[in-house]
């Protein structure tokens, strides 16, 4: 019985090895993000996980930086509403100085994003974890902003 139990778990340990995500993964998934975010898909909520953390980073005026939290319901509702503004005016962004490090939770994307027809460079961090089934969700974004409004939100 020992035996059968211990070669058990030696094959799961060995599938969860070969299925565990890895940089390329992850470099993979953020491709994948900046091209969904940028076309407008319906397919980008799918890439958050519900309970995920999102993190305004609004950037004041005088340079103070304020934290605004919230979560991928909210955050992604309120995507929907600005998404007509947005394609009326072709926005996307472009990112440069992509950096993917291995931390706790699986891997940390970190990059320069520059929203289109603005020279402001901002920073972007994303923390992507693999569910039990494989599939590569953001659990933890931080974005920055010179928009203001979002300022309303924070506690």
């Amino acid at each position: 019985m020992r035996n059968i139990l211990a070669t058990l778990a030696v094959i799961f340990i060995t599938a969860l090895q070969v299925n565990a995500m890895t940089e390329a993964d992850a470099k993979k998934f953020f491709n994948n993000y900046v091209n969904k975010a940028n076309s407008y898909s319906e397919e980008i909520s799918s890439m958050y996980a519900p309970n995920a953390v999102i993190i305004r980073q609004v950037i004041k005026p005088n340079g103070e930086l304020v934290n605004v939290y919230s979560n991928s319901q909210v955050y992604l509702k309120q995507m929907k509403i600005s998404e007509t503004v947005a394609r009326a005016r072709n926005y996307k962004n472009h990112y440069s100085n992509i950096k993917i490090t291995k931390v706790p939770k699986g891997y940390k994307v970190s990059a320069i994003r520059q929203p289109s027809g603005d020279n402001d460079k901002l920073k972007i961090y994303q923390i992507l974890k693999q569910e039990p089934n494989g599939k590569i969700v953001i659990v933890e974004e931080m974005m920055q902003t010179r928009q203001q409004i979002f300022l309303k939100y924070a506690k």
